[in-house]
């Protein structure tokens, strides 16, 4: 592109910015721009000899010119000539100054068009503003504004010129009548002060490296003298915020005896705009700015004012925030910096007014003050390291706080802690339990009401414990010795079962790290005197392998434990490092592979129970495995609560029994698990049946004998006779048992080895299980009316049938009480209603006749048409809409015959 062209396309551009449309005018700006970052100094001469050609254009379109001026200036400072830099100083400058109004759009571009030149040419442009900053007259607002900008944007370049503009500056100051003006050299002051104190901050950079504070002393004190003793009193809220920003950095540059001199007045002076102004943010800053200032210069008037600045302060972290807005957090953040100022320099004196203040029952103060707590336990860290054991012990009340604010500042003050080696002191381990107990905290399912702004709520505190507790195990290397293996100890007690999967998650990655560190440093030494509250390699493996039956919930336990098991490897038996690498992998790729909705959990708890047999197949040490099945009867009333759990527990202990070659251990856990069980509880009766089941693969004698001992034993006949008139709740418990121990015959049936099974079922199996169905009072047999047991009988002699049919000599059986079983089953479906399906007894009754059937001996011909007409009559009867279940009678039925 030639000269002229970009001059012309410059040109065209221009004409449309006046477009009516904003959308147009975005496009040519934008046009512009990309025309300047390819030809930048021809694109800022046609903008500035268009402005200069319209003279008439209005101040918004040419404030669009000069923003995109600007933008190509910061792009493209650096390929500026100086005859161009000139060409532009020039136009800002006139542009900046036409009109007297304050503050507008217009002027502001030509300000900004200005401090993008100085960033290189700066003597230039001081040169042309300097010009029109003259002694003895009022400068344009704007050009004041520009000189400020321009020491903040480059500060090596202006702070040389700041003596000579101060001393011109002061005499402007009680000139100034408007607000307004006064506002602007307000701001000029803060960013001079602010420029100087950067300058002197990188004198070994600085172009003149003799700068020194005392050159500007004088002039500021002076400067300070109007703004505090003067405009500060002034109505005008804006001006009093704009005084008060500037006086934070002067009092860096006033001279120390000054500095002293006026603390007394400028510290409550200060203070007392907290009661006059709602955003307190500039107030705060600047108080900071100040209290930094008197400790730089070793103040003792500090000492006398640190009361009232101790109160007013923690009263501002103390008020309630109406928004959470950038301004008020910035506002909480200054007022926290100047406690940390004062903890470095009075830390006695800043405990002895905060830790008293955690004593009060009132939330805001004790919140607020924890907040103060845990700034300056990271801002002031070895200021208080001495302190350690005070700050630990006034911690006492606030952790008894049941409110969800504190408790949620409770946990951050022990972040803090933790990061600054406080939970290593006596005490300590009290924060990480307290930390533990949060986590554990249930979980909120949907919340009665929308929370308001800033309302905490038990979910939010279990959410900041859990993160809080995976932060502290992962970044913070010297809390490892105090969460290990003290982490440990939460991981069997059922209060701490919602806190298993943050648990096991900082305990895989601390195991991982003391394994990196070496193998020695990473084995639990459970016979430690100093760990003696460490739950055993029995209690670990039992509790995760249990809780891992119920994978998904507390967001995903399930892997989190058997990751953690895999980990422990070592720690649980030596042998199952090379075995675990394989098994648990699989476990958790099945668990990645599903969702809560699509696991099934029979599938996953056999792949569980698979895994539990396999890792006692590898150990293969009988004392050990009989410790395992201590363990595991020793947690099974912890689960009372939880059904689910408690079910496949028994499971598990019928494995690990079924493992153990000791028949003693078997017969006395059988014995109390009978003794002990919750027999009201349905699941606990499933369990209890499953476990003897499991059991009695390997030791069907010893679990037949036990289930008759029990049988045998006075619990079957309380409250049964012939003269009871009133049934009480005793004897609804009996029925309750000999469901149970009805459902236990048929899960030993069912499981035990077929070869072993087929002698036992008419002698011990099906003979204990009539006399638990029926019950004689003085000669008389009595049968019982409970459904549920009934049902339970049903489903027994299924199991009991399908083992028997499964058998490989079932051919050569002869099943002597075969026609009693099917009369009994058809006594059972006649007994039901037959008009509709109320339970599963019909079901379950037909489908035994199925399987007794096929047993010899066979039926005479009059049992079988009675059989046949019994079960048809029994479901033909039934209506249609009985959700499929008549049609599965009666397919039942047919496939009897």
């Amino acid at each position: 592109m030639t000269e002229s062209y970009v001059k012309k396309l410059s040109f065209t551009l221009l004409d449309a910015i006046p477009d009516k449309d904003p959308a147009v005018q975005e496009q040519v700006c934008s046009a512009l721009c990309s025309l300047g970052e390819a030809r930048p100094e021809e694109m800022l001469c046609a903008c500035e000899k268009y402005l200069r050609q319209h003279d008439k254009l209005a101040h918004p379109y040419r404030a669009m010119v000069l923003r995109a001026m600007e933008t190509v200036l910061n792009s493209h400072i650096h390929e500026l000539d100086k005859d161009t830099a000139n060409i532009v100083i020039f136009l800002a400058s006139s542009e900046m100054t036409k009109t007297k109004e304050l503050g507008c759009d217009w002027q502001r571009a030509a300000s900004n068009v200005l401090v993008a030149v100085g960033k290189r040419f700066v003597n230039q442009v001081m040169e042309e503003v300097l010009s029109k900053f003259q002694p003895g007259i009022l400068p344009h607002c704007s050009v004041v504004e520009t000189l400020a900008s321009l020491s903040i944007s480059n500060a090596f370049g202006m702070v040389p010129f700041l003596p000579s503009i101060l001393s011109t500056m002061l005499p402007m100051l009680g000139m100034a009548k408007q607000d307004a003006m006064r506002v602007v050299f307000c701001c000029a002051l803060q960013h001079f002060s602010e420029s100087t104190l950067e300058y002197l901050a990188n004198l070994d950079q600085a172009p003149d490296p003799t700068v020194r504070r005392d050159a500007f002393a004088t002039d500021i004190f002076s400067a300070y003298d109007v703004l505090f003793h003067h405009w500060l009193q002034s109505r005008d809220a804006k001006l009093r915020l704009a005084v008060v920003a500037a006086l934070g950095p002067m009092s860096h540059l006033l001279p120390s005896e000054k500095l002293e001199e006026q603390l007394p007045k400028l510290l409550p002076g200060v203070l007392s705009l907290y009661k006059k102004h709602a955003e307190t943010f500039q107030v705060s800053k600047s108080l900071g700015q100040i209290l930094e200032a008197a400790v730089s210069v070793g103040s003792r008037t500090l000492e006398v004012q640190l009361d009232s600045l101790l109160v007013a302060l923690h009263a501002q972290i103390c008020v309630p925030v109406e928004s959470s807005s950038p301004l008020v957090m910035s506002s909480q953040k200054e007022v926290l910096r100047c406690f940390t100022v004062l903890a470095c320099c009075s830390p006695d004196r800043l405990l002895a007014f905060l830790l008293p203040r955690l004593d009060t029952s009132n939330e805001r103060l004790r919140v607020g003050t924890l907040q103060i707590l845990r700034h300056i336990i990271n801002s002031a860290a070895a200021q208080m390291e001495v302190k350690k054991p005070f700050i630990l012990s006034s911690m006492r009340l606030p952790l008894l706080d049941t409110n969800n604010k504190v408790k949620r500042a409770v946990v951050q003050v022990i972040s803090a802690m933790a990061h600054h080696g406080y939970l290593e002191q006596p005490g300590g381990k009290v924060m990480v339990e307290y930390i533990v107990h949060q986590c554990a905290l249930p979980p909120e399912q949907e919340p009665e009401r929308p929370s308001t702004d800033g309302e905490e709520t038990a979910d939010s505190v279990r959410l900041v414990s859990i993160r809080t507790l995976y932060l502290v195990s992962t970044t913070v290397d010297r809390m490892s010795d105090v969460l290990w293996p003290y982490l440990f100890e939460f991981l069997t007690p059922v209060r701490f079962t919602a806190a298993l999967t943050p648990l096991c998650r900082s305990l895989v990655h601390l195991a991982l790290k003391r394994q990196e560190a070496g193998a020695d440093t990473f084995l639990v030494q459970y016979d430690a005197y100093a760990h003696a509250n460490l739950p055993s390699p029995y209690a670990v493996t039992t509790r995760l392998l249990v809780v891992s039956s119920n994978p998904y919930l507390g967001d995903g336990r399930g892997a989190a434990s058997l990751r953690l098991l895999k980990v422990l490897h070592g720690s649980i038996h030596p042998l199952l490092g090379q075995r675990w690498e394989i098994t648990v992998p699989l476990l958790l790729e099945y668990l990645d592979e599903h969702t809560k909705e699509t696991l099934s959990q029979k599938e996953w708890e056999e792949k569980l129970l698979v895994f539990l047999r396999d890792t006692l197949a590898v150990i293969s040490d009988n004392m050990w495995i009989c410790q395992l099945s201590l363990e595991m009867c020793k947690q099974l009333p912890s689960y009372s609560g939880t059904p689910q759990e408690k079910n496949f527990l028994y499971k598990c202990i019928g494995t690990t029994l079924g493992a153990t070659s000791s028949k003693e251990v078997v017969r006395k856990h059988l014995r109390e698990l009978l003794e002990t069980a919750r027999y009201q509880e349905e699941a606990e009766r499933e369990g209890l049946a499953c476990c003897l089941g499991i059991c009695a693969i390997t030791h069907l004698e010893d679990t037949l004998a036990q289930l008759e001992d029990f049988v045998r034993s006075n619990v079957l006949r309380k409250s049964i006779g012939i003269f009871s008139i009133f049934k009480d709740r005793s004897e609804h418990e009996v029925e309750k048992v000999k469901s149970a121990l009805i459902l236990c015959y048929g899960h030993v049936a069912v499981r035990a080895p077929r070869e072993l099974v087929l002698a036992k079922v008419e002698s011990d199996i099906l003979r204990n299980m009539s006399q638990c169905f029926s019950t004689k009072v003085l000669g008389i047999k009595v049968e019982t009316k409970d459904p549920a047991l009934k049902l339970c009988l049903v489903q027994s002699l299924c199991m009991v049938s399908q083992a028997v049919c499964s058998s490989a000599q079932a051919s050569a059986f002869y099943f002597s009480r075969k026609a009693e079983l099917v009369a009994q089953m058809m006594e059972f479906i006649r007994a039901e209603p037959p008009d509709s399906l109320r339970t599963l007894i019909r079901k379950k009754a037909m489908l035994a006749c199925t399987y007794l059937v096929n047993l010899e001996p066979a039926l005479e011909e009059q049992a079988q048409a009675d059989v046949i007409h019994g079960c048809l009559h029994s479901v033909m009867a039934l209506p249609p809409e009985s959700n499929g279940e008549d049609s599965m009678c009666q397919e039942v039925a047919w496939l009897s015959f």
